[in-house]
């Protein structure tokens, strides 16, 4: 197989931007976070009850990653008990269509992987391998 070779950094180079940007939409967390305020303004609570599994550690460290890198906006309401919400900016707004359609997908197409992985495993199985 031939390897194609680039003119300009691509995500395929660890150094590169775009790769970082990459890694970061791959973190097991963060398309759901993503997803989830996608279709509204959230609250810590309503996404941790949303999204099942993740942890409330979990929850934080994604939630600041994605503001740090400014895909979502954190807005403290200095009321009591005190009130934190969180939203998409309007960069974290250009994936939402993107993570909709890969999140459809994935609901379109799982059964399709699964009777995948069941055909694979037994073959291997008989295989021996």
């Amino acid at each position: 197989m031939e390897t194609k070779e680039y003119s300009h950094p691509t995500v395929f180079d660890a150094q590169y931007g775009s790769r970082q940007v990459l890694d970061l939409l791959a973190e097991k967390w963060t398309a759901l976070v993503l997803y989830a305020l996608a279709f509204g303004v959230r609250r810590h609570g309503e996404l941790k009850r949303e999204i099942k599994g993740i942890s409330q550690k979990m929850l934080t460290r994604t939630l600041r990653n994605l503001e740090r890198d400014g895909l979502v906006k954190r807005t403290v309401y200095h009321v009591v008990p005190p009130r934190v919400e969180y939203a998409l900016t309007p960069l974290g707004q250009t994936l939402s269509e993107l993570l909709k359609e890969i999140c459809t997908w994935a609901e379109t197409h799982f059964a399709e992987i699964e009777d995948a992985r069941v055909a694979y495993d037994h073959k291997a199985k008989a295989s021996g391998s």
